[in-house]
């Protein structure tokens, strides 16, 4: 028997509260967590994993979507706790996970560093600091785009860049389920481009919806958002329709 359990955890951050939706899959004695939550996040990803009926100790691999600190912050200290999980990543995450390469959000923070208003530097460097202490963690098997892990029926790896180069999305194909990352997130009901503004590649952030509209998709679930109700392919194309334009427009002015 296998399943999926999107979990809901509530963080607060910079003093608002908000609600991320890592995803624990089992299959047998394999326990599959993809994507973990900020730093010091453990004990809320303990706790909701043992409404789902399972223990942090189960967990036998990891699966990051994307180095952002909120799927990938409490990374390092889960691997030190479980020495023995596989952690699993897009190849092109690997030096931002290990740490060989400046992330990819940081060197972006940076960028605008000299265009922010003098009294919103300190909250910007500070942002820089946070980013720069995540605990780094060995990627211990490397995918691509088209990938097929043998867990809950077939777990294809879907390559769903923009928001970040390495972004993957996954795809359950015995439950039509797809696990979106931040590759699309949920917006008062309403799929939609994850921050924009932070987006690295606007233009390739629709074009991975796109690549995502070619699944059949019964589930769709947002690490922003939770589960989505309602038709995911009409979703999808709407969310396309609202975006190819500015999509063009940005890569314009670059």
């Amino acid at each position: 028997m296998h399943g999926c359990h999107p979990l809901t955890i509530e963080v607060t951050t910079y003093g608002a509260s908000q609600v991320i939706t890592p995803v624990l899959l089992h299959d047998g004695d394999e326990c599959i967590l993809v994507d973990c939550g900020y730093p010091d996040s453990i004990p809320q990803l303990e706790q909701a994993m043992a409404l789902a009926g399972f223990t942090l100790e189960r967990i036998t691999k990891m699966i990051a979507t994307h180095h952002d600190i909120d799927h990938i912050g409490a990374l390092g200290a889960l691997k030190r706790l479980l020495p023995d999980a596989v952690l699993i990543a897009h190849e092109i995450e690997v030096p931002y996970l290990e740490g060989t390469q400046k992330s990819q959000r940081q060197e972006q923070a940076e960028s605008t560093l000299h265009a922010l208003p003098p009294e919103a530097v300190p909250a910007a460097e500070q942002f820089i600091a946070l980013l720069a202490s995540v605990e780094k963690a060995a990627v211990d098997r490397q995918v691509r785009h088209g990938d097929m892990l043998p867990w809950c029926g077939g777990l294809e790896v879907i390559h769903t860049p923009g928001h970040m180069s390495g972004h993957i999305s996954l795809y359950l194909r015995a439950s039509k389920t797809a696990i979106a990352g931040d590759a699309v997130v949920i917006e008062e009901g309403e799929l939609h481009i994850a921050n924009p503004q932070y987006t690295l590649d606007l233009e390739e952030a629709v074009a991975s919806v796109r690549r995502l509209m070619s699944y059949e998709i019964d589930t769709l679930i947002c690490y922003h958002g939770g589960c989505f109700q309602g038709n995911v392919q009409d979703a999808l194309r709407d969310l396309v329709n609202r975006n190819s334009t500015m999509g063009r427009t940005h890569k314009e002015t670059e």
